[in-house]
């Protein structure tokens, strides 16, 4: 795959809680210079994105109930509509991990329709984070039927920010189980070239990664995310 193909697939994030509009310039003309797919970014930077991105073809992408999936569903509903306002063009929410993991999957289905049907009304794709670090590979299949069942967009494998990372493990239970309805987004620890080209190849449509630059160039790159 050339440096080009890898770069559309990418959903840059910029999403660590210290990071300034002067970071988000920085990431915004990164972005633009290496034809990022989109620019994912927290809540309250959606319009400057907006603002850095106009023009560029790049996308705007934001986090919603980042990084736990806890807000409460009509607070979910709310922050989807404020970020649509505020120009986004797709949702990642974070799945209830706890609601989940006690086996409440009719709230976890409920929870994830209302976003999604709140974001379709106005053209808006959304993905499903599950911060896989906390599922078995069953989990993750259960998780993966549930987003489906909801009608959402994308299933997607971590935050960067909770436990493991994403891995070629979990990518294989996601393809195989709603990989002909769904898209897969391999999120969480993609620091290698080498990395992000395995799990386009495995099947992923789209990657989340940090460090894109380093990524794209060949480089190891350093950090958590």
């Amino acid at each position: 795959m050339t440096k080009e193909e890898v770069a559309k697939t990418i959903d840059h994030a910029v999403l660590k809680p210290d990071f300034t509009d002067e970071d988000l310039l920085k990431h915004a003309q990164m972005c633009i210079e290496n034809t990022v797919f989109s620019m994912c970014v927290k809540p309250c930077d959606i319009k400057s994105a907006k603002t850095l991105l106009e023009g560029s073809g790049v996308k705007v992408s934001c986090v919603l109930s980042f990084p736990h999936g806890a807000d409460a569903t009509p607070v979910k509903v709310f922050q989807a509509k404020q970020a649509i306002k505020d120009g986004v063009d797709e949702i990642d929410m974070v799945m209830n991990i706890g609601k989940f993991l006690g086996e409440d999957y009719h709230y976890v289905l409920e929870d994830i329709a209302s976003v999604v049907e709140e974001a379709h009304n106005y053209g808006i794709l959304v993905k499903v984070i599950q911060e896989s670090g906390f599922l078995t590979l069953d989990q993750v299949e259960k998780a993966c039927e549930l987003s489906y069942m909801a009608g959402a967009d994308f299933v997607k494998t971590s935050t960067g920010f909770g436990p493991g990372k994403a891995t070629p493990e979990v990518i294989d239970v996601m393809v195989k189980t709603v990989g002909d309805k769904m898209k897969v987004k391999a999120s969480g620890g993609i620091r290698t070239w080498e990395e992000a080209v395995a799990f386009l190849e495995q099947g992923a449509d789209r990657l989340g990664i940090g460090s894109t630059e380093a990524v794209l160039n060949g480089a190891k790159a350093e950090g958590n995310y």
